[in-house]
């Protein structure tokens, strides 16, 4: 696929986003338009897909000029996991290669603070799934790359999800702390 599918992609993202509020309307059209894309063929620049194997990477695609939204690809090295996160808005991941595992965990309240997460699922996401990772109010979640490959995911997120500040948890206790992700730069 040629690299003007991307704009194309770009562009609807941003027709979808500045069309509504509602983050469920703007998540169920996000995750048609990326199926699309990746069903289309539409192929990373390679050092996009590389893996580090220290942390995990997310490598920002586009970035709204008014950061009402952001596309990211996150490469995860073979065994590697994120720590149970919340994104603080709605998003949409969909594979691009390998085999990503993720773990749901009910979102706590604020009255249930210092209690272990409860689980709600967990799912395998091959190469052309999409899912709805997260919405304000379904967002906690762990991811691993379970495969034989490094995993690599092309996300959308509501905001700048490099500088939005995000919870982290520990499932067994609840305790939570924030970070900001920021956003990895490719080697050359």
């Amino acid at each position: 696929m040629r690299p003007d599918h991307l704009q194309r992609f770009i562009d609807d993202v941003g027709l979808v986003v500045g069309g509504t509020d509602d983050e469920h309307e703007i998540t169920a059209r996000v995750a048609e338009l990326l199926s699309a894309l990746l069903a289309g063929g539409y192929r990373l620049p390679a050092e996009l897909t590389r893996a580090s194997s220290e942390r995990h990477l997310t490598y920002p695609l586009h970035i709204a000029p008014d950061e009402s939204w952001s596309l990211a690809a996150v490469v995860w090295d073979v065994g590697q996991r994120t720590k149970v996160h919340s994104h603080e808005t709605w998003g949409v991941a969909g594979v691009y290669a390998g085999v990503e595992h993720e773990i749901r965990y009910l979102k706590p309240a604020e009255s249930a603070a210092g209690a272990p997460l409860v689980p709600a699922g967990e799912s395998r996401w091959v190469p052309g799934q999409v899912t709805v990772c997260c919405t304000t109010d379904d967002d906690v979640h762990a991811v691993a790359a379970v495969g034989r490959e490094p995993t690599v995911g092309i996300h959308v997120y509501g905001g700048d999800i490099g500088t939005i500040r995000r919870r982290a948890y520990d499932p067994a206790t609840g305790a939570c702390d924030w970070f900001v992700s920021g956003w990895d730069s490719p080697a050359r």
